[in-house]
């Protein structure tokens, strides 16, 4: 058992704390994974937006990564990083950043799915006199944005674009759907189709002439099933390096990979109902309730002690700057067994919606006896 160190103790609550030998072990485990596959993973850094933890992800400043919002495009380009997919659909009003970074010699690849989308980046290259590079987003699963692998609109779309103020640098596929597995069989399913549908989309594409180099997929659980990855350059994923209860209930993590979690107060008991009060509410953990349709249901978080131990209750209700943990009646626990004053961890449903309720993260390092803190990059 590790020995606690006193700030964990003192600092105001409620705060995020971040295990970092979780947090590295986690990275490690993805990408040794993914070397052994023979490709490279593209790490998602939506989930702490944070230029501190990217250091852990990008060993070079031209290693790849992916950004949601311009807003990280912005920062982590700051801080030097030079190879970003943006990996929203581009909106044609935000092109005058993307341009603005491209001339501050950042590899920023844009992406697409439709023709107005297209029509809007091209004519923008022509007036400003660039070269957009461009990935095609195909559609894998049904679930969300993307073009089928095997549209006619796919190769009117990458010949609309190449060679008229742009490039088609790559095409991604994200499967979403995968988030939705219940077994392993079903994860290594969605791995392969996935690969399959962006391997046919670009071998349609090449033979129409375009060189389309880059093949990227990826989401968290068919990164860690994925069997073979044969002609896939990069592997996209982003919750991985903290997971959560989702990724738990999905059959990716156990609950001691979790390396993230929300650092809260006992602050009162209602006897008669068996409950337990603490300072964390849904401003600190979100409203995300992600687990509400997987076989367990945690509530708004899992309760544990300051050690990271489970104690198999939930945090079953939030206000904006409290929570109830509702303790079952015929359970071990009473709420004496928690004192006003005492400490909690709680472990959450969705690590990117708790991380982003807060500016900075405390993070716990095994041989320091104080908090190395990492900021957020805020905003859009």
């Amino acid at each position: 058992m590790k020995s606690l160190p006193e700030w964990l103790t003192q600092l105001e609550t409620p705060f995020l704390l971040i295990d970092e030998a979780r947090y590295q072990r986690n990275i490690d485990r993805l990408y040794q994974r993914v070397a052994q596959l023979g490709s490279q993973v593209r790490p998602h850094l939506k989930t702490l937006r944070s230029v501190e933890a990217a250091a852990y992800l990008l060993p070079q400043e031209d290693h790849p990564a992916t950004v949601s919002t311009l807003a990280e495009a912005e920062g982590f380009a700051a801080a030097g990083y030079r190879n970003l997919l943006y990996a929203v659909g581009i909106a044609p009003h935000k092109l005058p950043r993307v341009a603005q970074l491209m001339r501050q010699g950042v590899q920023l690849h844009i992406l697409l799915d439709t023709p107005e989308q297209a029509q809007a980046v091209t004519e923008f290259a022509r007036q400003q006199q660039l070269t957009f590079s461009v990935f095609i987003e195909i559609d894998c699963d049904g679930h969300r944005g993307g073009i089928p692998p095997d549209s006619e609109t796919l190769l009117q779309l990458a010949q609309q674009l190449e060679g008229n103020g742009a490039t088609v640098a790559g095409l991604m596929a994200h499967a979403g759907e995968s988030y939705n597995c219940r077994s392993e069989e079903a994860i290594r399913a969605a791995a392969r189709a996935e690969c399959d549908a962006i391997r046919l989309a670009a071998q349609r594409v090449r033979a129409a002439g375009i060189v389309c180099p880059i093949l990227s997929v990826g989401a968290t659980p068919t990164a860690h099933y994925a069997e073979e990855l044969e002609g896939i350059s990069e592997v996209r994923a982003g919750v991985f390096t903290m997971f959560d209860l989702v990724m738990h209930n999905v059959g990716v993590c156990q609950k001691q990979d979790i390396a993230l979690s929300v650092v809260t107060t006992v602050i009162g008991h209602n006897a008669a109902k068996n409950w337990v009060f603490v300072d964390a509410g849904w401003m600190a953990m979100s409203r995300d309730r992600g687990t509400a349709a997987g076989p367990v249901d945690y509530g708004y978080g899992l309760v544990c002690d300051m050690q990271g131990a489970p104690l198999d209750v939930c945090l079953s209700t939030t206000n904006q700057e409290h929570g109830i943990i509702s303790l079952p009646e015929n359970g071990t626990l009473t709420p004496a067994d928690f004192p006003v004053g005492s400490r909690l961890r709680i472990l959450p449903n969705h690590a990117c919606a708790t991380a982003a309720m807060h500016q900075h993260y405390q993070v716990w390092q095994a041989e320091s006896d104080q908090p190395r803190v990492w900021s957020r990059i805020m905003g859009w």
